[in-house]
């Protein structure tokens, strides 16, 4: 049986604006590494030491950065009037992973959706991540898309359009469990497909889709509330995956995220932990 070489992170974005309080609980729970909030790094981009030495006092390293065209209004991939606005931002944030010794920027789209990308849009979308790819590669961080429901990038046939005009060099891919599943998409095969630019992973949860009032793929803004849940609680079956990670020899980060706690962000991440540790034989606490 192939072993799991991979390392468990654990996102910040179920705690909100409590940057600190994110890394203490995580911290306390045993994790070793976190996803911050971009804008709670960016506030350090000048004091990339000082940084370094919140994150060196909880015991935690830095596994990556959300970027791409998110942190601004509107902002899309496909817009090229967004295109040097887009390499600035993640330049900026490829110099902070690089200065903690991470490697890893998770290319975000922009939002909101409002149809399917058009071959003009996609080729748009192409000349913009490939540039920013390039100077953040240069940087020695793998820029990774990241397909997520309800944006510009969300669709199977939309990341294989921009999967194969992308520069295999520079461009990698960070599935996440839930927003690939949500949108019809099969999480193992999609791995297998890009096994060789996988380099990013968000394991997250769905809930039942008779829970929700419509379908996953129509949930907008603050419904996410009801979309996402703590692993094990929803309808993902998380080995499959696990297996193909686990066939690709993947041996990067696997970083455990839930937007919203349905209790608090230590219970949720928690049972999250408590999940990978016991029905996935990950050990979190090493």
């Amino acid at each position: 049986m192939n072993t799991f070489d991979g390392k468990i992170a654990v996102h910040a974005i179920t705690w909100g604006q409590d940057h600190l309080l994110a890394m203490e609980e995580a911290s306390k729970l045993g994790y070793k590494a976190i996803e911050p909030w971009p804008s709670f790094a960016l506030q350090y981009e000048d004091r990339i030491d000082e940084y370094k030495e919140i994150l060196n006092s909880y015991g935690l390293q830095l596994s990556a950065l959300y970027g791409g065209a998110s942190g601004e209004s509107g902002r899309k991939f496909t817009d090229p009037s967004k295109r040097q606005s887009v390499i600035d931002f993640n330049v900026r944030l490829a110099k902070i992973i690089a200065a903690c010794g991470a490697g890893h920027l998770v290319f975000g789209p922009g939002a909101p959706r409002t149809h399917s990308m058009t071959s003009d849009e996609v080729k748009e979308a192409v000349k913009t991540i490939n540039e920013a790819a390039k100077r953040t590669f240069e940087l020695g961080v793998k820029s990774c898309l990241h397909p997520h429901l309800w944006t510009e990038l969300q669709d199977e046939n939309e990341l294989d359009a921009l999967m194969e005009l992308c520069d295999p060099e520079t461009v990698f891919l960070a599935p996440d469990t839930a927003h690939l599943t949500g949108a019809g998409m099969d999480v193992p095969a999609i791995i297998r497909r890009y096994k060789d630019r996988v380099a990013y992973v968000h394991l997250k949860d769905l809930v039942p889709r008779d829970v929700l009032k419509e379908e996953v793929t129509m949930v907008k803004g603050n419904e996410a509330l009801t979309v996402f849940c703590e692993l094990g609680l929803g309808t993902i079956k998380f080995e499959p995956i696990i297996e193909a990670l686990k066939e690709i020899q993947y041996k990067g980060f696997v970083t455990v995220e839930i937007d919203y706690s349905t209790s608090t962000p230590y219970q949720s991440l928690e049972i999250c932990r408590d999940f990978v540790e016991q029905k996935l034989s990950i050990p979190i606490r090493k």
